[in-house]
């Protein structure tokens, strides 16, 4: 029995691996339109696709970042100015890439721009630092993705969007987290609606690597502007050591940290370039084998792992 079952396995597996490895043709015909390429996954995607052939529309959010990835790629990627926060610059990006790309439509869109802070407890924060976050991560996403919708459908193409294990599994507060929920919730029904037309939606769920979503440096800054504006009673409530063993465990999470950005990029390629994409890629050891499993267990079973793994406040009961 135990043989059969494991030749079973074995079968569905291999069938798997030969099915992905299936490639679309004419990819040097593909347009693929990115955004955050500033640095970053981003940055790495695009000169990645510029390699393998593809024509890359790259999003920049400055200049200096523009200038810097196309000193980096060939002639055929391009660049274009985009704050995903401005609907009129999306809707200038958006002619921007219905010029270049013509009757043949948008191949690959992949949704990357993203920013981590303000974090904080939520009670640290205002609706201003929910939103600033939420404007970029999920409402950004959205808007883009609705503006370039009709380019996507008439190339039968590709939605790629980048979210997070913390879409997963809410380890900490602020707009990050929320933001990377939405994302999946968007993807999902996306994902329903656009089979219809021969549209693919994948998502790309990461663990923890090294960009400036994780720059701690960054997030101790924020995490100390929050607890500047708090009232007495709140800072009574967490105590004064709170923030610093805070920031210690945030530090540890920073070795954690992979530096191979390709793990999640070539997860990235595959989903615009294979015949049969996923619908999920998990790259990164963490989020494989730690924090997906969480978000399968019992909810009283990982309130007690992040407790343990975060500083208790003061008063607490």
């Amino acid at each position: 029995m135990w043989l059969h079952l494991a030749a079973l396995v074995g079968l569905y597996y291999l069938l798997r691996w030969y099915r992905e490895r299936q490639v679309v043709s004419d990819l040097r015909d593909k347009c693929v339109f990115i955004t955050g390429c500033d640095s970053g996954f981003g940055k790495l995607l695009a000169r990645q696709l510029d390699l393998r052939g593809l024509r890359v529309l790259a999003a920049c959010l400055t200049d200096k970042g523009a200038e810097q990835l196309k000193a980096q790629t060939s002639d055929r990627l391009e660049t274009v100015i985009l704050d995903v926060t401005r609907t009129e610059s999306i809707a200038a990006a958006t002619q921007w890439v219905k010029e270049r790309t013509g009757d043949r439509g948008l191949w690959g869109l992949v949704n990357n721009a993203g920013i981590s802070v303000p974090t904080a407890p939520n009670e640290w924060l205002t609706r201003q630092d929910f939103m600033k976050v939420l404007n970029v991560n999920l409402l950004g996403v959205i808007e883009v993705t609705l503006s370039l919708l009709p380019l996507v459908r008439k190339a039968r193409g590709r939605v790629v969007n980048v979210s997070s294990v913390l879409g997963r599994v809410s380890l900490y507060g602020g707009g990050y987290c929320v933001s990377k929920y939405g994302v999946e919730a968007f993807s999902d029904s996306l994902r329903r609606e656009l089979s219809h037309f021969g549209v693919k939606v994948a998502i790309i769920e990461p663990g923890f690597f090294k960009t400036g979503v994780t720059n701690t440096e960054m997030i101790h800054r924020t995490f100390q502007k929050a607890w500047d504006q708090l009232g007495p009673e709140v800072k009574e409530m967490y105590g004064e050591e709170f923030l610093p063993s805070t920031m210690k465990s945030f530090g540890l999470l920073k070795k954690l940290c992979t530096q191979h950005l390709s793990l999640v990029t070539d997860c990235m390629e595959h989903a615009l370039t294979a015949c049969h994409p996923r619908t999920r890629y998990s790259p990164g050891w963490d989020a494989k084998f730690l924090y997906l499993p969480m978000s399968y267990l019992p909810t009283f079973l990982v309130d007690t792992m992040i407790h343990w793994s975060f500083p208790r406040p003061a008063k607490a009961l």
